[in-house]
């Protein structure tokens, strides 16, 4: 809980910025499928269908890598990892995921997927039928950075933000201006079977997450353009938001943060 704890003193959110739900949820009504999003920031959650279930797809890959460097530790991230790690999560690598699962097992995978916040999600088999939803996507990002070990988190971070060109697309074509994102995406094999993002936007110390899920969607090429017309919209105005913070007595907080700390925490809002 320490650790979560060390988390919440980072995070900080935009002054008085709130999502366009209603201008995303309008667009996603028009889509063909189901669309189902989430927003968090400033202690607060935004969204459509926030607990609808989906299949993860490619999304679990960030849960493997959090849960391979929390069992790593504080130790070097070991050489054999890292053609694990890089591929699995940049270039959204099968193989290396498939052998994470195996290596770290169910209960260890689910365990920090609990830390991160995530209370509906549960491994299947094959992996890629682990359910999730928006809400927990959002939550789970947002808790990233306090769930892995300290000397890993700037590893962590290069690698989900580094992302290869061909896979940059959803929130990467539309990312706010000033911003740097951070995002997975989890596909069904170019079907349109699933669209899923999952993204943290950063910028200084502010933090914001956000998830798009999509199922249905006929093709890839319907589903990614589904994916950038509702980031697009809900992200409006991110841009020119003053910048957030939280008070200065919480950031000198030790053992935990008060709850006033943690009523302005995005990671805390259900």
């Amino acid at each position: 809980m320490l650790a979560l704890a060390a988390g919440v003193l980072a995070l900080a959110a935009p002054h008085s910025w709130k999502p366009d739900v209603r201008a995303a949820a309008a667009y996603a009504e028009r889509r063909r499928g189901s669309v189902a999003f989430a927003v968090r920031s400033g202690g607060h959650v935004w969204g459509r269908r926030l607990d609808r279930v989906a299949p993860s797809a490619s999304t679990l890959k960030l849960i493997l890598l959090a849960t391979e460097l929390r069992r790593v530790g504080d130790r070097p991230v070991p050489r054999a990892d890292r053609p694990l790690l890089g591929p699995m999560i940049r270039a959204s690598a099968n193989g290396p995921a498939s052998e994470l699962v195996v290596r770290l097992g169910r209960r260890r995978i689910e365990h920090v997927a609990r830390l991160g916040g995530m209370r509906h999600f549960h491994l299947a088999a094959p992996w890629g039928l682990s359910t999730v939803t928006a809400r927990d996507l959002t939550r789970f990002a947002l808790r990233v950075e306090s769930l892995v070990p300290a000397r890993h988190r700037a590893y962590a971070l290069r690698l989900w933000r580094t992302i290869v060109p061909s896979q940059r697309w959803g929130i990467f074509r539309v990312a706010p201006r000033g911003w740097t994102v951070h995002a997975k995406g989890g596909w069904g094999s170019g079907t349109g079977w699933a669209d899923h993002q999952v993204a943290l936007l950063t910028r200084g110390n502010e933090r914001v997450a956000t998830a798009v899920l999509t199922t249905s969607d006929g093709t890839h090429a319907y589903g990614k353009a589904t994916l950038r017309g509702v980031f697009r919209r809900l992200l409006r105005g991110l841009a020119d938001a003053q910048p957030g913070g939280l008070p200065r007595s919480c950031a000198s907080a030790r053992g935990g943060a008060s709850a006033r700390c943690r009523r302005r925490d995005p990671s805390t809002a259900r």
